[in-house]
């Protein structure tokens, strides 16, 4: 059996502890009756599962329901309640606030996790009913001037509730076996029945690809909970992992399978499937993964790790000066690389140090957004979602469902209706975000030369979405040389050109500088005539926080290779370069120094466009306000002119006011070592300029 019934208590750790500190709404004692009645009310309408768990969750409300007339009979009489009543109904207001968020989790939880979990979930029901118990035995009814008949039906309720056993539904214990059953076919790569993958799903309610969605959605906020420790954590995110593999593979399978592929049973020996639901009612559904991706929140680019393109959890600084998600960097060094991913530059040393100042904006943001954030544990990398993600291989149905859910998207590329091949480029541009495994099986399914035409669809949705899955894909170093073999640059050039929207665009320079991070590759994709033209083109139109921040770190990336850098300069690209540098936005401006810093320490055509322009004195005033990473970056700039430029440049700097002294101070209270000693050669020309008899106003 792929999953045998052990709970793990996935839902225990997520709210009830946090309720069970929740304080009665007043310290009135009328106050607290009117509460309870109202708490009481709420457990009899609204919260009941409509799935799972519905026999415990009848018994505990109707036990409730039954605590009702006695709080009507003091609030309507205004019957003296004492102190000792006072603290029962206190405790009891916690408990039942408790109840209330366990029968919101039955109703508004992921059911397949429901399934899995019965025992754990029914202990959690009959918990809850002996804490009612313990605190009806403890209530003084004597002391309560209460109509007989409500006392007796107090007594009856305790009586009950001290009787109480956890239930287990039989027809939910063969759901779940039946589950189990199909799991374990997938992990042993045994071929399964489309009839019996249907059947387990509608019993779950599962009938629409937004259904899906929701219940996927589920099981991801589920593993972003925390646990009690980082074995359970492993376990439990294993397990979670496996739920959503299976769920999104069943959708996939029921959903997203054209009509005109035969079917009988689908599976590793016989990938052919079919469905009851036409391509028509895939057209459908398609609208529905629109609403759900636009309301996807988009974080600011500077929280996002270069090389995952994921929200940093613990970032940290290396010795260039770039930041890098710790376990995404670890990664890249321990490959063999000595190099920063992002500048290029060749690394002194492999220390890192924690970004504090950083994290804690990005905590902030995600509190603001609830957008989970997840602290990283030094000693145990596993309650990271994307390390254990990463480490899907070790999950046998996570792995073969995924196998599986690539091969059938594959087949849907392939399709010849459009509203197939829509819909199965924007399932693989969802399924290429989930870590590394994940792209690489998809790219092992064939899909990377599937998606090359798409990118030429002449439909903004599919064309869209083929390049954004592309850009998850290439993400993975071992899936760059396979995309460049595939001839899919010069379809990604084509895109970076004339997409069909921006974003289209703007993720086609994405992903361009995301296969240039190889050195091979800086060579082969900046040969390509027409991409560092079209890249200067997205510099000047592309939107401030994504396109024109692409475009200015693709051509970073070309430039770091000598033989683009006269390329870049010809198409113009110093101007507009130069121009944001006074951005409002500091990493638009760092990237284009970035660039700058490069073209005039590599070439005489770069130094001499970048003299033509007014750069010189923006440069100065970002040795005073701009971001450490820009002050380097200036000061890197400033030198290369002065070096090559002569005494027009020199003449020029010295005679900005406060040049000098800005020059200076970052010379000795810069933030990096590579700032201070620029700054140091700097001053050090200058002093030599003025030293072999030349007259300026600056260098004292």
């Amino acid at each position: 059996m792929a999953h045998p019934p052990s709970p793990l208590y996935i839902f225990k750790p997520r709210r009830l502890g946090l309720v069970a500190m929740a304080p009665p709404p007043s310290p009135s004692a009328m106050s607290l009756v009117k509460a309870l009645l109202g708490l009481i009310r709420l457990i009899g309408v609204c919260c009941k599962p409509h799935l799972l768990q519905r026999r415990n969750a009848s018994n505990i409300a109707r036990r409730i329901e039954l605590l009702a007339p006695l709080f009507e009979e003091i609030a309507d009489l205004r019957i003296p309640v004492p102190p000792s009543a006072v603290l029962s109904f206190q405790e009891l207001y916690t408990i039942l606030s408790g109840v209330r968020v366990l029968l919101d989790d039955c109703r508004e939880g992921s059911s397949f996790c429901l399934l899995m979990e019965q025992e754990s979930v029914a202990q959690q029901f009959h918990d809850s009913t002996q804490n009612i118990s313990v605190v009806l035995q403890a209530l003084p009814l004597e002391l309560l001037d209460l109509p007989v008949e409500v006392k007796e039906q107090i007594e009856l309720v305790r009586m009950q509730v001290l009787k109480s056993k956890p239930l287990l539904d039989p027809a939910e214990l063969q759901l779940r076996k039946e589950a189990t059953a199909l799991l374990g076919k997938v992990e042993r790569k045994e071929t399964l029945e489309l009839s019996h993958l249907r059947k387990l799903f509608e019993k779950l309610q599962l009938l629409s690809v937004r259904d899906y969605e929701i219940e996927i959605q589920r099981l991801e906020d589920l593993r972003m909970e925390p646990h009690v420790s980082s074995t359970q954590q492993r376990d439990v995110v294993e397990k979670l992992t496996s739920f959503i593999c299976f769920v999104r593979y069943g959708k996939c399978v029921l959903y997203g399978i054209p009509a005109t592929v035969k079917d009988g049973v689908v599976g590793s020996k016989n990938s052919g499937t079919s469905s009851s639901s036409s391509t028509s009612a895939n057209v459908v559904e398609v609208a529905t993964i629109r609403e759900a991706d636009s309301a996807i929140v988009n974080p600011p680019e500077d929280f996002l790790c270069p090389i995952n393109i994921d929200i940093m959890r613990d970032p940290v600084i290396v010795a260039t000066g770039q930041t890098y998600e710790r376990t995404a960097i670890a990664r890249w060094l321990e490959s063999g690389h000595h190099t920063c991913p992002k500048s290029g530059q060749k690394l002194p040393h492999l220390n890192v140090i924690p970004n504090y100042a950083l994290r804690n904006v990005i905590s902030q943001w995600c509190l603001e957004n609830n957008v989970p954030f997840e602290k990283s544990d030094k000693k145990s990398s596993s309650t990271s979602k994307r390390r254990h993600e990463e480490k899907i291989a070790n999950n046998g149905v996570a792995l073969e469902a995924t196998k599986l859910t690539a091969a059938l998207l594959t087949q849907m590329l392939a399709s010849a209706s459009p509203e197939v091949q829509e819909q199965g480029a924007h399932e693989l541009r969802l399924l290429t975000k989930c870590g590394t495994e994940t792209r690489v099986c998809v790219a092992e399914a064939g899909a990377i030369p599937s998606l090359v035409p798409l990118l030429l669809s002449k439909d903004p949705r599919t064309q869209e979405n083929a390049v954004t899955a592309m850009l998850n894909l290439s993400i993975c170093e071992c899936n760059k040389m396979p995309i460049m073999e595939s001839g899919a640059s010069e379809a990604i050039i084509e895109v970076l050109k004339a997409g069909s929207t921006m974003q289209a665009r703007e993720n086609a320079a994405a992903t361009l500088f995301s296969l240039a991070v190889l050195d091979d590759l800086k060579v082969v994709i900046g040969s390509k005539p027409d991409v560092i033209p079209a890249l200067v083109t997205l510099l000047l139109e592309g939107t401030p926080s994504r396109g024109k921040r692409d475009a200015a770190t693709a051509l970073y990336h070309l430039a770091v290779y000598k033989g683009n850098q006269a390329s870049i300069v010809a198409a113009g690209a110093v101007p507009l370069l130069v121009s944001l540098l006074t951005d409002e936005e500091a990493a638009i401006a760092d990237d284009a120094l970035a660039v700058l810093a490069v073209i005039a320490g590599g070439s005489q055509e770069g130094v001499t466009a970048i003299i033509e322009t007014p750069a010189i004195p923006i440069l100065v005033s970002l040795l005073r306000d701009g971001s450490s990473r820009g002050k380097e970056y200036a000061v890197v700039v400033l030198l290369a002119l002065c070096r090559t430029g002569g005494d027009p440049v020199i003449k020029s700097l010295l005679k900005i006011p406060h040049a000098a002294s800005l020059i200076y101070s970052l010379f000795t209270s810069g933030s990096t070592p590579r700032s201070k000693r620029k700054a140091g050669s700097l001053l050090r020309l200058l002093y030599k300029w003025k030293s072999a008899g030349n007259s300026s106003a600056g260098v004292h």
